[in-house]
């Protein structure tokens, strides 16, 4: 009879684990949808400037 109990505890963990991850996804910045599509436009600019100012490097 042991048994069931192994289970039920075994649930509770289960869903516990769950739901910390769950609370760890969902991590809010504070930002609206507006400002930050804004921050993540600028991030792309800055990597696209990077990456055209980075020299060829298999140019011949």
């Amino acid at each position: 009879m042991t048994r069931g109990n192994q289970r039920e505890l075994a649930r509770q963990k289960n869903a516990k684990k769950h739901t910390e991850q769950a609370k760890g996804k969902k991590k809010e910045d504070g930002l609206s949808a507006a400002a930050r599509k804004q921050r993540d436009a600028e991030i792309m600019q800055q990597k696209q400037k990077k990456a055209t100012d980075k020299p060829d490097t298999n140019a011949k």
